[in-house]
Protein backbone atom coordinates (compact mmCIF):
# COMPACT_ATOMS: atom_id res chain seq x y z
CA UNK A 1 0.00 0.00 0.00
CA UNK A 2 2.79 2.36 0.95
CA UNK A 3 4.66 1.49 -2.23
CA UNK A 4 1.58 2.38 -4.30
CA UNK A 5 1.23 5.76 -2.52
CA UNK A 6 4.92 6.47 -3.07
CA UNK A 7 4.67 5.56 -6.76
CA UNK A 8 1.55 7.74 -7.21
CA UNK A 9 3.21 10.66 -5.44
CA UNK A 10 6.32 10.23 -7.57
CA UNK A 11 4.27 10.27 -10.79
CA UNK A 12 2.31 13.35 -9.62
CA UNK A 13 5.56 15.19 -8.92
CA UNK A 14 6.94 14.25 -12.36
CA UNK A 15 3.73 15.35 -14.11
CA UNK A 16 3.70 18.67 -12.19
CA UNK A 17 7.32 19.31 -13.13
CA UNK A 18 6.59 18.57 -16.80
CA UNK A 19 3.54 20.86 -16.81
CA UNK A 20 5.51 23.59 -15.08
CA UNK A 21 8.36 23.24 -17.55
CA UNK A 22 5.93 23.36 -20.49
CA UNK A 23 4.19 26.48 -19.19
CA UNK A 24 7.55 28.09 -18.48
CA UNK A 25 8.69 27.23 -22.00
CA UNK A 26 5.57 28.82 -23.49
CA UNK A 27 6.14 31.97 -21.44
CA UNK A 28 9.83 32.09 -22.33
CA UNK A 29 9.06 31.99 -26.05
CA UNK A 30 7.51 35.44 -25.96
CA UNK A 31 9.88 38.20 -27.04
CA UNK A 32 9.87 41.86 -26.11
CA UNK A 33 8.79 44.42 -28.69
CA UNK A 34 10.45 47.84 -28.78
CA UNK A 35 8.40 50.69 -30.25
CA UNK A 36 9.91 53.89 -31.60
CA UNK A 37 7.68 56.80 -32.59
CA UNK A 38 8.55 59.98 -34.49
CA UNK A 39 6.27 63.01 -34.78
CA UNK A 40 6.25 64.94 -38.07
CA UNK A 41 4.12 67.99 -38.80
CA UNK A 42 3.58 69.38 -42.31
CA UNK A 43 2.58 73.03 -42.28
CA UNK A 44 -0.98 73.55 -43.58
CA UNK A 45 -1.23 69.81 -43.92
CA UNK A 46 -1.18 66.52 -42.09
CA UNK A 47 0.48 65.26 -38.94
CA UNK A 48 2.29 61.91 -39.15
CA UNK A 49 3.53 59.47 -36.57
CA UNK A 50 6.19 57.18 -37.98
CA UNK A 51 6.27 53.99 -35.91
CA UNK A 52 8.98 51.34 -35.90
CA UNK A 53 8.66 47.96 -34.15
CA UNK A 54 11.74 45.83 -33.45
CA UNK A 55 12.68 42.94 -31.19
CA UNK A 56 15.90 41.35 -29.97
CA UNK A 57 15.79 37.66 -30.96
CA UNK A 58 18.79 35.36 -30.73
CA UNK A 59 21.04 38.35 -30.12
CA UNK A 60 19.88 40.04 -33.31
CA UNK A 61 17.61 43.03 -33.81
CA UNK A 62 14.77 42.03 -36.13
CA UNK A 63 11.82 43.95 -37.53
CA UNK A 64 8.42 42.96 -36.18
CA UNK A 65 5.93 42.89 -39.06
CA UNK A 66 2.16 42.51 -39.29
CA UNK A 67 1.29 43.65 -35.77
CA UNK A 68 -1.47 46.11 -34.92
CA UNK A 69 -0.41 49.33 -33.22
CA UNK A 70 -3.02 51.49 -31.51
CA UNK A 71 -2.47 55.23 -31.20
CA UNK A 72 -3.89 57.15 -28.22
CA UNK A 73 -4.14 60.85 -27.37
CA UNK A 74 -3.60 61.29 -23.63
CA UNK A 75 -4.71 64.48 -21.88
CA UNK A 76 -6.20 65.46 -18.51
CA UNK A 77 -6.15 61.87 -17.30
CA UNK A 78 -8.02 60.57 -20.34
CA UNK A 79 -6.83 58.32 -23.14
CA UNK A 80 -8.61 58.76 -26.46
CA UNK A 81 -8.09 56.22 -29.24
CA UNK A 82 -7.14 58.01 -32.46
CA UNK A 83 -6.96 54.82 -34.51
CA UNK A 84 -4.71 51.92 -35.32
CA UNK A 85 -2.18 50.92 -37.93
CA UNK A 86 -0.32 47.75 -38.96
CA UNK A 87 3.43 47.37 -39.42
CA UNK A 88 4.76 46.32 -42.82
CA UNK A 89 7.46 43.76 -43.62
CA UNK A 90 10.12 46.21 -42.40
CA UNK A 91 8.35 46.66 -39.06
CA UNK A 92 7.41 50.23 -39.99
CA UNK A 93 4.08 52.00 -40.17
CA UNK A 94 2.79 55.54 -40.56
CA UNK A 95 -0.29 56.84 -38.75
CA UNK A 96 -1.70 60.03 -40.30
CA UNK A 97 -3.90 62.68 -38.68
CA UNK A 98 -5.46 65.24 -41.02
CA UNK A 99 -4.20 68.17 -38.90
CA UNK A 100 -2.91 68.87 -35.42
CA UNK A 101 -6.27 70.29 -34.30
CA UNK A 102 -7.53 66.68 -34.15
CA UNK A 103 -5.22 66.15 -31.16
CA UNK A 104 -5.87 67.66 -27.72
CA UNK A 105 -3.01 69.14 -25.65
CA UNK A 106 -2.96 68.99 -21.87
CA UNK A 107 -3.27 71.99 -19.55
CA UNK A 108 0.38 72.94 -20.19
CA UNK A 109 -0.09 72.92 -24.00
CA UNK A 110 1.94 69.74 -24.36
CA UNK A 111 0.70 66.99 -26.67
CA UNK A 112 0.98 63.44 -25.35
CA UNK A 113 0.75 60.47 -27.71
CA UNK A 114 0.92 56.81 -26.73
CA UNK A 115 1.47 53.93 -29.15
CA UNK A 116 0.49 50.52 -27.83
CA UNK A 117 0.76 46.88 -28.88
CA UNK A 118 -1.49 44.50 -26.93
CA UNK A 119 0.72 41.44 -27.50
CA UNK A 120 0.18 38.07 -29.17
CA UNK A 121 1.40 34.47 -28.98
CA UNK A 122 4.94 35.44 -30.04
CA UNK A 123 5.45 38.87 -28.45
CA UNK A 124 4.72 40.57 -25.16
CA UNK A 125 2.61 43.70 -24.99
CA UNK A 126 4.47 46.99 -25.35
CA UNK A 127 3.85 50.73 -25.38
CA UNK A 128 5.70 53.95 -26.07
CA UNK A 129 4.77 57.50 -25.10
CA UNK A 130 6.05 60.72 -26.65
CA UNK A 131 5.42 64.36 -25.79
CA UNK A 132 5.87 67.43 -27.95
CA UNK A 133 4.93 71.08 -28.28
CA UNK A 134 3.39 72.75 -31.30
CA UNK A 135 5.68 74.83 -33.50
CA UNK A 136 5.06 76.65 -36.77
CA UNK A 137 7.38 77.58 -39.61
CA UNK A 138 6.22 80.65 -41.51
CA UNK A 139 8.09 80.58 -44.82
CA UNK A 140 7.90 82.58 -48.02
CA UNK A 141 9.86 83.49 -51.13
CA UNK A 142 11.12 87.05 -51.55
CA UNK A 143 13.13 88.79 -54.29
CA UNK A 144 15.66 91.48 -53.46
CA UNK A 145 18.01 93.09 -55.98
CA UNK A 146 17.06 90.42 -58.55
CA UNK A 147 18.13 87.67 -56.13
CA UNK A 148 15.61 85.15 -54.80
CA UNK A 149 15.61 84.34 -51.09
CA UNK A 150 13.69 81.97 -48.88
CA UNK A 151 12.86 83.47 -45.53
CA UNK A 152 11.41 81.41 -42.66
CA UNK A 153 10.43 82.24 -39.09
CA UNK A 154 10.14 79.63 -36.34
CA UNK A 155 7.37 80.18 -33.78
CA UNK A 156 6.47 78.36 -30.56
CA UNK A 157 2.65 78.18 -30.79
CA UNK A 158 2.17 77.35 -27.12
CA UNK A 159 3.50 80.79 -26.13
CA UNK A 160 3.26 82.60 -29.49
CA UNK A 161 6.94 83.48 -29.21
CA UNK A 162 9.72 83.32 -31.76
CA UNK A 163 12.47 80.73 -31.36
CA UNK A 164 16.05 81.87 -31.81
CA UNK A 165 19.27 79.86 -32.08
CA UNK A 166 17.50 76.89 -33.66
CA UNK A 167 18.78 75.04 -36.75
CA UNK A 168 16.60 74.96 -39.87
CA UNK A 169 17.59 73.17 -43.06
CA UNK A 170 16.52 74.14 -46.57
CA UNK A 171 16.34 71.56 -49.33
CA UNK A 172 14.85 71.10 -52.76
CA UNK A 173 12.49 68.23 -53.53
CA UNK A 174 13.80 65.82 -56.14
CA UNK A 175 12.59 62.48 -57.52
CA UNK A 176 14.85 60.16 -55.51
CA UNK A 177 16.15 62.28 -52.63
CA UNK A 178 16.11 65.98 -51.70
CA UNK A 179 18.90 68.28 -52.85
CA UNK A 180 20.42 70.13 -49.92
CA UNK A 181 20.46 73.93 -50.35
CA UNK A 182 21.60 74.86 -46.86
CA UNK A 183 21.89 72.24 -44.13
CA UNK A 184 22.28 74.37 -41.00
CA UNK A 185 20.76 77.83 -40.75
CA UNK A 186 20.53 79.25 -37.24
CA UNK A 187 17.54 81.49 -36.52
CA UNK A 188 18.47 85.02 -35.46
CA UNK A 189 17.01 87.13 -32.65
CA UNK A 190 13.81 87.41 -34.69
CA UNK A 191 13.58 83.65 -35.08
CA UNK A 192 14.26 84.04 -38.82
CA UNK A 193 16.59 82.65 -41.46
CA UNK A 194 17.26 84.07 -44.94
CA UNK A 195 18.72 81.74 -47.57
CA UNK A 196 19.65 82.83 -51.12
CA UNK A 197 18.54 80.61 -54.00
CA UNK A 198 20.74 80.10 -57.04
CA UNK A 199 19.50 80.84 -60.53
CA UNK A 200 19.09 78.30 -63.32
CA UNK A 201 17.87 75.41 -61.16
CA UNK A 202 15.90 73.12 -63.50
CA UNK A 203 12.32 72.28 -62.61
CA UNK A 204 9.27 70.79 -64.30
CA UNK A 205 7.35 73.69 -65.88
CA UNK A 206 9.80 75.95 -64.01
CA UNK A 207 8.29 75.10 -60.60
CA UNK A 208 10.55 74.23 -57.66
CA UNK A 209 9.36 72.83 -54.33
CA UNK A 210 11.48 73.82 -51.34
CA UNK A 211 11.34 72.24 -47.89
CA UNK A 212 12.21 74.16 -44.73
CA UNK A 213 12.69 71.68 -41.89
CA UNK A 214 13.11 71.71 -38.14
CA UNK A 215 14.47 68.19 -37.77
CA UNK A 216 13.84 65.90 -34.77
CA UNK A 217 13.83 68.62 -32.14
CA UNK A 218 13.75 67.40 -28.54
CA UNK A 219 10.63 69.47 -27.73
CA UNK A 220 8.93 70.10 -31.08
CA UNK A 221 9.70 66.99 -33.11
CA UNK A 222 9.99 67.47 -36.87
CA UNK A 223 8.22 70.41 -38.51
CA UNK A 224 8.26 70.94 -42.26
CA UNK A 225 7.07 73.84 -44.42
CA UNK A 226 6.74 73.64 -48.22
CA UNK A 227 7.12 76.45 -50.75
CA UNK A 228 6.28 76.00 -54.43
CA UNK A 229 8.17 78.69 -56.34
CA UNK A 230 8.01 79.33 -60.14
CA UNK A 231 11.65 80.42 -60.31
CA UNK A 232 13.29 77.39 -61.95
CA UNK A 233 14.50 76.84 -65.47
CA UNK A 234 11.71 74.99 -67.33
CA UNK A 235 12.55 71.41 -68.29
CA UNK A 236 11.66 70.38 -71.84
CA UNK A 237 9.84 67.08 -71.62
CA UNK A 238 11.46 64.86 -74.24
CA UNK A 239 9.90 61.68 -73.02
CA UNK A 240 8.55 59.34 -75.71
CA UNK A 241 7.02 56.90 -73.26
CA UNK A 242 3.47 57.55 -74.51
CA UNK A 243 4.48 57.26 -78.16
CA UNK A 244 4.68 54.10 -80.27
CA UNK A 245 8.31 53.21 -79.50
CA UNK A 246 10.16 49.99 -78.68
CA UNK A 247 10.24 50.88 -74.96
CA UNK A 248 6.61 52.01 -74.75
CA UNK A 249 3.87 50.12 -72.86
CA UNK A 250 2.06 47.21 -74.51
CA UNK A 251 -0.87 49.30 -75.68
CA UNK A 252 1.60 51.60 -77.50
CA UNK A 253 3.37 48.89 -79.53
CA UNK A 254 4.77 50.22 -82.85
CA UNK A 255 2.55 49.46 -85.84
CA UNK A 256 5.25 47.57 -87.80
CA UNK A 257 5.72 45.23 -84.79
CA UNK A 258 2.03 44.42 -84.93
CA UNK A 259 1.89 43.84 -88.71
CA UNK A 260 5.19 42.16 -89.65
CA UNK A 261 5.26 39.34 -87.00
CA UNK A 262 1.58 38.57 -87.65
CA UNK A 263 2.26 38.30 -91.39
CA UNK A 264 5.08 35.85 -90.68
CA UNK A 265 2.86 33.77 -88.39
CA UNK A 266 -0.04 33.62 -90.85
CA UNK A 267 2.37 32.87 -93.72
CA UNK A 268 3.94 29.95 -91.84
CA UNK A 269 0.56 28.49 -90.90
CA UNK A 270 -0.65 28.95 -94.48
CA UNK A 271 2.37 27.04 -95.77
CA UNK A 272 1.80 24.23 -93.24
CA UNK A 273 -1.89 23.96 -94.19
CA UNK A 274 -0.96 23.93 -97.89
CA UNK A 275 1.54 21.09 -97.39
CA UNK A 276 -0.90 19.02 -95.32
CA UNK A 277 -3.60 19.48 -97.98
CA UNK A 278 -1.24 18.30 -100.70
CA UNK A 279 -0.27 15.26 -98.62
CA UNK A 280 -3.94 14.28 -98.35
CA UNK A 281 -4.36 14.68 -102.10
CA UNK A 282 -1.31 12.51 -102.78
CA UNK A 283 -2.57 9.85 -100.34
CA UNK A 284 -6.01 9.69 -102.02
CA UNK A 285 -4.52 9.48 -105.49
Amino acid sequence: MKKQLIIRSFFLVIISMLLGTASFGQTAKKNTVRLKTKYIKIMNGEVRFEIKATSRINRKNVNVSNIDIRVFNEFDGESILLGKTTTDIKGASTFVVSNINKIQPDSTNIYNIKTSFKGNDAFKKASKSISFKNADIKAKLITKDSVNYITATLVDKSTDSIMENEALSVQLQRLFQPFQIEEFNITDENGTIIVPIEDDIPGLDGNLTFEIILSEHDEFGTVKALIIAPIGTPIVDESTFDQRKMWSPRNKTPIFLLIFPNLLIFGMWGLIIYLITNLFKITKS
